[in-house]
């Protein structure tokens, strides 16, 4: 069992930056691939970007790539999403997620899901 929680959420210019923390229980993180996905007000929940095990891949959603960047820190058992040039449309609820498969899924089939925190860009 692997609890997840988020920190790091907050308000924020557009333009300016923000870095969420995921904070993961049990001594096997460092064999979970790692996501972060966000749900916006009356939208879906969609895929921000993935880190394998191993940090050696990475992938991104389009809407994010070039600003926003994911890193984990297996010995600390915490992923991180450092988010730069924010945009309003940027404003989410954003979620870690994790799971056993060595693919990063754009999917929302991960295993073990955060509770959220909130990002507010204002313009």
């Amino acid at each position: 069992q692997v609890q997840l929680v988020e920190s790091g959420g907050g308000l924020v210019q557009a333009g300016g930056s923000l870095r969420l923390s995921c904070a993961a229980s049990g001594r096997t993180f460092s064999s979970y691939t790692m996501a972060w996905f966000r749900q916006a007000p009356g939208k879906d929940r969609a895929f921000v970007g993935g880190i394998s095990w191993s940090s050696v891949n990475t992938v991104y959603a389009d809407s994010v790539k070039g600003r926003f960047s994911i890193s984990r820190d297996n010995a600390k058992n915490t992923v991180y999403l450092q988010m730069n040039s924010l945009k309003p449309e940027d404003t989410a609820v954003y979620y870690c997620a994790a799971d056993r498969s060595y693919v990063i899924s754009r999917t929302g089939l991960y295993s073990y899901w955060g509770q959220g925190t909130q990002v507010t860009v204002s313009s």
